[in-house]
Order: structure tokens, then sequence, then C-alpha cells
């Protein structure tokens, strides 16, 4: 009875692989680019900003070689947009969650091919809490690396899917 039990367990540990395997599941961060963006020009309108930054450390963390040759592929970085919204309101009528919506457009110019225009947008919400004015400052500050951050992965991710 205990080789049918091993025997269960190995049906049903390779069922599970083939199934997760199937869907398209990833380890996050583990993607596979084309061919064709194994070298990229990456541009934007102020090349020290903080998401320029984080896309090309992603992109060096995918082995891509970022050069300014003619012939590479350009990922050109558009400029973020936040914008930010009231989500309720305490009941002296002062704010008391927001909702940050982060956005970037960029575009994917391949040698005689058209651009390909990509947007990425994010949205969080946050307490506002007036009393701790600088705390929230900190928090705000914190919460915009997030989500810079997270935007560059989803850069690569929607690059892997070409």
């Amino acid at each position: 009875m205990h080789p049918i039990n091993s025997f269960t367990k190995l049906c049903a540990i390779t069922a599970i692989i083939f199934i997760i395997s199937g869907c398209g599941f990833r380890l996050q961060g583990n993607y596979q680019l084309p061919t064709s963006l194994q070298s990229l020009n990456v541009q934007s309108q102020d090349k020290f900003n903080e998401i320029t930054r984080l896309v090309t450390a992603q992109l060096a963390q995918q082995k891509v070689k970022i050069n300014s040759n003619g012939t590479s592929p350009i990922l050109r970085l558009g400029k973020e947009r936040f914008e930010r919204g009231t989500l309720s309101l305490f009941s002296t009528g002062q704010v008391a969650e927001y909702e940050l919506i982060y956005s970037l457009e960029y575009q994917l110019i391949e040698p005689n091919e058209e651009s390909r225009p990509f947007t990425v947008t994010i949205r969080r919400d946050y307490l506002d809490d007036p009393q701790t004015a600088q705390a929230k400052s900190r928090e705000r500050e914190q919460l915009l690396r997030e989500i810079r951050q997270q935007a560059s992965r989803q850069i690569i991710q929607q690059l892997s899917r070409l």
C-alpha cells in the first residue's frame, strides 16, 4: 500500500506542475524578453529621473544590453503623471482618504516597424490624517517609490509578452 501512496503523490505533483506551467505562471521578475529586445536604447525626457533608473536596472537584471547605437530598438519613456482624487471625508469635511493614480506612457520603436505605444497605470489609496502631516509626507514618498518600482516591473512584464 505504501508504493501506491508514493505513486499517487507523484502523479498529483506532476499534474500540479503541468497545470501551473500551462496557465503561464512564472516566478515574479523571471521574464523572458524576445531576442530582438536583448539590446535596447532607453530614452526619456530626463535621463536621471527615478523611473528611468528603475527601468534600466530592471533591464540589466534581465541581462539586456543598454546602448545608444542606431540599430537597437528604442524604449522611449514618456512623462510620469500623478493624479490625486478624494475617496472619503472625515465628518468635519476634511479629506480622510485619497486615491493616487500613476500613469506612464512609453513606446517601443523597432527598426523598420511601427512604433508601439503602451501605458502603465497604477492606482493606490492612502489615508491622510492632518494630525500626522509629517509622517504622512514620508509615507507618501515611500508610496511613490513603491509605485515606480511596480511600474518598472510592469514595463518589463509587458515587453516580455511581445
